[in-house]
């Protein structure tokens, strides 16, 4: 444990965005598993609608710091070429 002040204080920072990342990965996660989804079923509606979600919340998290420019970028980027070949 920590004896500093300040020591202390990084460790509750750490735990606070520790515990941030990790919901907005799951996140993540969850909003591409609904694209994959809705493209294995072949549904292209319901793929475009579920892209659209993706897209706008892919980059938001970019602007949180949670995800890189480009790793957004490329997510988008082959989601949307899946989507597109149905």
């Amino acid at each position: 444990m920590a004896n500093h002040k300040s020591s202390m204080k990084r460790i509750r920072q750490t735990e606070k965005r520790t515990e941030r990342n990790r919901f907005y990965r799951t996140r993540l996660k969850n909003i591409v598993k609904a694209v994959r989804a809705a493209i294995d079923e072949g549904n292209k509606e319901a793929a475009a609608t579920a892209m659209t979600v993706a897209n706008q919340q892919i980059h938001k998290f970019v602007s949180k710091g949670i995800l890189k420019k480009e790793t957004a970028s490329r997510k988008v980027s082959r989601l949307q070429k899946a989507v597109n070949g149905l």
